[in-house]
């Protein structure tokens, strides 16, 4: 009964170990990376995710108008 429970135990542990950890861990890790990709519109000076900007020239944009101007 014994030796089942303490398998049991370790069992759970791993799972946990597996599955928990590394969801903090990616968690971290994107927000670092979002931090990481921040421009400046040129044009009106808002900050955006690099990968939501228009990229025109060498420089990010946020949105069309701004291009436009």
């Amino acid at each position: 009964m014994l030796v089942k429970l303490l398998v049991l135990g370790a069992v759970l542990y791993l799972v946990y170990k597996i599955f928990f950890n590394k969801k903090i861990k990616d968690n971290s890790k994107s927000t670092k990376d979002e931090i990481d990709t921040m421009e400046q519109c040129p044009s009106c000076k808002v900050f955006i995710a690099r990968e939501d900007s228009i990229l025109s020239n060498g420089k990010y944009y946020c949105s069309k108008e701004c291009l436009d101007k």
